[in-house]
């Protein structure tokens, strides 16, 4: 079993950073992917970031050159480096954990076998 939990959330203006934080704990496997995802009101969860257990990261085109994911297998931690932020951008964030082979791409969450409760990120205009 493996827990997640995520920090670093909160209340900024448009144009502001914030850094999330997903420590794992449990049965972990750094050589598989983590992730993170974004759930909106009345939106379906969306796919944000993931990193390989390489290092290898992928974003999507919505916050390509804005967002940076990054990991220290050492501290089973993933972040979420989160620059200029847009009222769009407010969601509640998951991270995900993926502990076993699949053939799912990054982006699909059926990648990913844990998820964590999620926190608010809220970006004023």
């Amino acid at each position: 079993q493996v827990q997640l939990v995520e920090s670093g959330g909160g209340l900024v203006q448009a144009g502001g950073s914030l850094r999330l934080s997903c420590a794992a704990s449990g049965r972990t496997n750094s050589g598989y992917a983590m992730g993170w995802f974004r759930q909106a009101p009345g939106k379906e969860r969306e796919f944000v970031a993931a990193i390989s257990g390489g290092g290898l990261s992928s974003y999507s085109n919505s916050v390509k050159g804005r967002f940076t994911i990054s990991r220290d297998n050492a501290k089973n931690t993933v972040y979420l480096q989160m620059n200029s932020l847009k009222p769009e951008d407010t969601a509640v964030y998951y991270c995900a954990s993926q502990e076993s082979r699949n053939k799912y791409s990054y982006s699909d969450y059926a990648r990913y076998d844990y998820w964590g409760q999620g926190t608010q990120v809220t970006v004023s205009s």
